[in-house]
């Protein structure tokens, strides 16, 4: 593994609630492929979509109406279950990402627990690494699971941010920085590409930008939310400028 750290930073921009939106009323709009090509033409360098057990928000049909429109990498969130590594195969995008999955939750609340099932996990991992797929895993960023997604091969890990965004004192979040920073740091030294995302905004995004070792960024609900006031092309621009002033000293 070479020591060189990664100089630039992506951002992943996830379009869930424009078909949460949509499906409020029923009916075509707004369009999740409309949000992704707005999102690709702002600077974003790929789309997340996380395709859930109860539809809630993307529908099969949008995974595959975005995946042939858009000319960026696809990030599809899915559970670990039969049903969305067979759904998988057939979209064929460019990264898994494997979430946890609870279908009363709101949104995804914590990081996959990969310590303690790699068995029952590893024959998901190895149908979605056998076609072509880059296995990305949401865990949070404990050296037990940072460890265990590099022994089940996965490519890329994206550390879970909510604990960090959510914290109500600067000591609770300068100490979760300083877990995420560190799990970074490993993961990186194990050969794993590192991305971050959850409850990421304007305000917290900085510090977790400035993590050498960061690579992507995958953010969504804040910036649909910002999108109503600004538009999405202006939400996009402002986070991208935020990020590079963290990841560029003197910026």
């Amino acid at each position: 593994m070479t020591d060189t750290q990664p100089s630039s930073l992506r951002l992943g921009v996830n379009i869930d609630h424009v078909a949460t939106l949509r499906n409020a009323r029923g009916g075509a709009h707004p369009d999740p492929v409309s949000a992704a090509l707005l999102a690709q033409s702002a600077g974003a360098d790929g789309i997340t979509i996380h395709l859930r057990e109860d539809r809630r928000h993307i529908k099969d049909y949008d995974a595959i109406s975005i995946k042939e429109a858009i000319a960026i990498p696809l990030n599809f969130e899915m559970a670990a279950t039969l049903e969305m590594v067979d759904f998988a195969l057939s979209l064929l995008p460019n990264a898994c990402c494997i979430v946890p999955e609870k279908r009363e939750e709101v949104t995804t609340e914590g990081g996959l627990a990969v310590a303690g099932n790699e068995e029952k996990l590893r024959p998901l991992f190895t149908a979605i690494k056998t076609a072509g797929i880059r296995l990305s895993l949401f865990i949070e960023a404990s050296e037990r699971e940072i460890r265990a997604a590099a022994e089940v091969g996965a490519d890329i890990i994206e550390l879970h941010t909510g604990t960090y965004c959510d914290a109500t004192t600067d000591e609770a979040r300068l100490a979760e920085l300083q877990r995420i920073q560190k799990g970074a740091t490993l993961a990186h030294s194990l050969g794993i590409e590192v991305h971050a995302g959850h409850g990421l905004d304007f305000e917290t995004v900085g510090p977790i930008a400035a993590i050498p070792e960061m690579q992507e960024l995958n953010i969504g609900h804040f910036l649909m939310g910002a999108a109503l006031f600004t538009g999405l092309e202006e939400a996009i621009e402002t986070m991208r400028v935020k990020m590079h002033h963290a990841r560029t000293p003197g910026s």
